[in-house]
């Protein structure tokens, strides 16, 4: 006799069970790799009225606009200047030991070492002045810091806390990082930029071990915005909303005489539109003569580099500095390259840092409209990160920062549409594969 292949109800049940299960599972699965690869919207800017773009940075109506859009509001009378490379460490290190009331501190990467032995020493001895030392740490980015060096900070004083710790539960927060550094003393001066604490950000970033960055330190009203973009971070670590006047001292609202216009662009990961990619297009859209962007991770998307190569048929001179094959990513590097050609044909000039990795992250439209910070050219920074970027505008500060980019320019390549077209078969397959994979870098 054939074998009973018939099921009882409760075997039939539970056979269904199991496929609805892996159903859901799956389906999970399919979300949270729509989740973990999403682009941002945007794919143009358009101007409907007199004008053929928004307003250039030289109109009163610039501020308004980009305010509006992105929620950065450039208040008057702040005092900024550039500390880049191993400098960001001499003038932070003072100012810190200076502190008579509060220090907060936000980080993303932080490696064993130098930088962050000399920072936990001037965070202890403050604290022990009765400083308010508030630290914040990515749980991303600082993971390879010893359990050690932050119990070491507890016993002295220091509040110390993580950032979207990593748990089963909250696998997403690998992918949604909190990017951004900010260090504020006594509600007075600050910092942001591109650096962290790790040793290769000493140095004059000219020599391989020796990073290239680009940070801002300031003072005035601007300073009260980084504060708040802290104070953002802080509770959601701790559910503990910092305010008052230690933090927010009614004198760090007072505009500085003889001052620059300053703010502060804080963008979060969200499912539509960012402030980030709002920010990025209208700053390439308001270009009328010169529009030059330094950027270590710089894989623009279709959209973008529409744009860009429309700003060169207007007349605009566009270029862009990035990392060579020194870069810490080569898998971002690829990637960025395999968009070379299209860029190059286009009319935007492309050059390669050569002396060693460059990290900086800046803007400089018509030498008056200026960012420094830590938003990259790249999928991560426009939709995923929290991002911190002091913007300026100021004629005085957008001339050093042009100077700064053609400084840079003496230790760069530029890449030649004929020249590049020559790269090896091997080459042109790993640009491929590493553009695959360009949304989740």
């Amino acid at each position: 006799m054939p074998p009973d292949r018939s099921y009882s109800f409760a075997e039939r049940l539970e056979r269904l069970g199991v496929v609805a299960i892996g159903t859901v599972f799956a389906y999970l699965a399919f979300v949270g790799l729509l989740s973990i690869t999403r682009g941002t919207p945007l794919q143009t800017v358009i101007a409907e009225g007199d004008r053929s773009g928004p307003p250039p940075p030289t109109d009163s109506l610039f501020a308004r606009t980009m305010e509006m859009f992105t929620g950065t509001h450039v208040d008057g009378g702040n005092r900024v200047q550039s500390v880049n490379n191993g400098s960001v460490y001499d003038s932070l290190w003072k100012d810190l030991r200076s502190a008579k009331q509060t220090i907060t501190v936000q980080m993303y990467y932080s490696l064993p070492g130098k930088v962050a032995d000399t920072l936990a020493a001037i965070l202890k001895a403050r604290a022990h002045a009765k400083v308010r030392v508030l630290l914040l740490l990515d749980a991303f980015g600082s993971q390879n810091l010893k359990r050690a060096w932050a119990q070491s900070l507890r016993r002295a004083g220091v509040e110390v806390a993580l950032l979207r710790k990593l748990r089963w539960y909250s696998v997403h927060n690998a992918a949604d990082r909190s990017h951004v550094r900010v260090v504020v003393v006594d509600g007075r001066i600050g910092y942001t930029g591109g650096f962290g604490l790790a040793d290769y950000w000493l140095g004059d970033g000219l020599h391989e071990d020796q990073w290239r960055e680009s940070n801002v330190r300031f003072e005035g009203p601007a300073v009260m915005q980084l504060q708040a973009a802290f104070a953002s971070a802080w509770v959601e670590a701790t559910g503990e909303l910092i305010t008052g006047d230690i933090f927010f001292p009614a004198r760090g609202f007072q505009p500085i005489a003889d001052g620059m216009g300053a703010g502060l662009l804080f963008t979060a990961p969200t499912t539509g539109s960012t402030p980030a990619e709002r920010f990025l297009a209208l700053s390439i859209a308001s270009a009328h003569k010169t529009l030059f962007i330094t950027n270590s991770y710089f894989v623009p998307d279709d959209d973008f580099r529409r744009l860009l190569k429309r700003e060169v048929k207007r007349g605009v001179d566009v270029r862009v500095l990035t990392v060579s094959s020194k870069t810490d990513v080569k898998t971002t590097w690829y990637a960025g390259r395999h968009w070379y050609e299209d860029l190059l044909a286009g009319g935007v000039r492309i050059y390669e840092y050569q002396p060693t990795m460059i990290h900086s992250k800046t803007i400089s439209v018509d030498g008056l409209w200026s960012s420094v910070g830590s938003m990259n050219f790249d999928n991560r920074s426009l939709a995923f990160n929290n991002e911190s970027n002091l913007v300026v505008l100021d004629r005085r500060f957008g001339a050093a920062m042009d100077s700064t980019f053609f400084n840079d320019l003496r230790y760069a390549k530029e890449i030649t549409l004929d020249e590049f077209r020559k790269r090896s078969p091997w080459e042109r397959l790993l640009e491929v594969v590493a553009v695959a994979l360009s949304r989740l870098l």
